[in-house]
């Protein structure tokens, strides 16, 4: 009994001796600013969540234009938003039609902390790529980005340039432009999303 009493009370002195040999080493003031960047860098700030205010369910009215001058053809959808890692990211889901084809995509949005930039990626059932853009918003939620998708047929890269809108809480306009077989800018897409 002694023996045990004695082996326990010197195991409980060694305690904070063996702690010490097995705590972590004190970061350097260089290591403590670098942790410092990378937790701001991650963190959401106000513009995600501003972000997360566009979450939710939209009836999509989808206006496309094949060619300059040429006449719309009009076609509809759904499209489904919401925040993923921890509020960090929109990611948007949409089913509908397009040129008379079921249509889906795939999106998503953040706002890069480091840059201080927007960005986006697309990719849908009509490719195999990726569509990644860039851009910034004001205040309002209007945005405007550039981006570009690799081309079927030259295989070279397609700029694009991309414009959001807010009319009102519930309803965001999207258009997308891009080059006509002249090289001039023109409108390919319209898309009006309407909150359910």
């Amino acid at each position: 009994m002694i023996r045990t009493l004695a082996s326990t009370l010197l195991f409980a002195l060694a305690l904070p001796v063996l702690a010490q040999d097995h705590a972590k080493p004190q970061m350097s003031p260089e290591e403590a600013a670098m942790m410092a960047a990378y937790q701001r860098a991650g963190t959401p700030g106000k513009q995600h969540a501003e972000l997360a205010k566009s979450a939710g369910n939209y009836t999509l009215s989808i206006r496309s234009w094949d060619r300059p001058g040429a006449a719309p053809s009009d076609e509809s959808g759904t499209a489904t938003r919401k925040m993923t890692l921890d509020g960090r990211v929109m990611v948007e889901m949409v089913q509908a039609k397009m040129h008379g084809q079921p249509f889906s995509g795939h999106g998503m949005v953040g706002y890069d902390n480091v840059s201080g930039k927007w960005w986006s990626t697309w990719n849908d059932s009509m490719s195999t790529g990726l569509m990644v853009s860039e851009g910034d918003c004001d205040d309002q939620g209007a945005c405007i980005f550039t981006g570009s998708w690799n081309d079927p047929i030259t295989k070279g890269k397609v700029n694009a340039r991309m414009e959001s809108r807010w009319t009102n809480p519930n309803t965001e306009v999207f258009s997308m432009y891009g080059p006509g077989p002249d090289g001039k800018e023109y409108k390919m897409m319209e898309m009006t999303y309407t909150r359910r």
